[in-house]
């Protein structure tokens, strides 16, 4: 850990400020510009990536330099709107295929490849399916994260969204809704989501901005503190994770000469 922070802070001395409140780290691969998650494992120096509808149905590991070390095809999935990642601490990755841009999806699919350290370049993916409630409009996700064994999943909408929640268990699911929550601002469309290692923070990421929650009481994630993260840099940012406590990493699509790179956010 302390070999990987000391080599964070030497790239990130070498920034312009062109990026306002945000460091780049890297630049990501540009056969690769539509990068929609990013996440990483305690203790490694890779960061897991996708892109969005389709495109292949690949994860890509990366290294802090922005080159592909590993390429793993999900031989029973198809990347119909592959939207973000999460993990567990027990080496398996989830991989959220829940955009519904057109908002006529019925069924949505969590793919989970377990012991992926383990994985040369091709794996079959546990399917976790799930519906919406019965009186719920099909709706548009592209945000999730892992707690208590049951995945999170936030709505893509303007200012007032919800929350809903399906069990880590193999099969199809009727969701559950948890709550709404409401963000003010021009730009509220939540594109990623993630939760701190210790479960006790979490944080809702915009193209220009993210919301950090902190201090709540099980996954009542909004009744606690709530600080917005002004990044004073707007791109079309889809992937956002926590690099310890007081750290995240956040990815944007390239869009002509502007944007595909990874940054990072102090928290303090």
């Amino acid at each position: 850990m302390h070999i990987k922070k000391f080599l964070l802070v030497g790239i990130l001395s070498f920034i312009s400020c062109s990026t306002g409140n945000l460091d780049v780290i890297a630049d990501l691969p540009s056969d690769l510009p539509e990068i929609s998650a990013v996440e990483k494992f305690p203790n490694s120096d890779l960061l897991w990536l996708i892109e969005d509808a389709g495109n292949d149905n690949v994860l890509y590991g990366i290294n802090f330099n922005g080159k592909v070390e590993r390429e793993i095809t999900i031989t029973n999935a198809k990347n119909k709107d592959w939207e973000d990642l999460t993990t567990d601490n027990k080496n398996t990755i989830y991989i959220g295929d829940f955009g519904n841009n057109n908002k006529k999806r019925d069924v949505f699919t969590i793919y989970k490849i377990a012991n992926i350290n383990t994985i040369s370049d091709k794996a079959v993916a546990t399917k976790i399916d799930f519906e919406l409630p019965k009186k719920m409009k099909s709706k548009d996700f592209e945000a999730f994260f892992l707690f208590r064994n049951q995945f999170y999943i936030f709505s893509k909408e303007h200012k007032k969204g919800l929350v809903i929640k399906v069990p880590n268990i193999e099969g199809l699911h009727t969701a559950e809704l948890v709550t709404e929550f409401e963000i003010t601002g021009k730009r509220s469309k939540i594109t990623s989501a993630d939760i701190s290692e210790d479960g006790q923070s979490i944080v809702l990421l915009n193209h220009d901005k993210a919301w950090h929650f902190s201090n709540f009481k099980g996954d009542d994630f909004f009744k606690g503190n709530k600080k917005m993260l002004d990044f004073k840099h707007s791109s079309q940012k889809e992937g956002i994770c926590f690099f310890g406590k007081n750290q995240l990493l956040i990815t944007d699509e390239l869009q002509g000469s502007h944007g595909g790179n990874i940054y990072s956010y102090n928290l303090d």
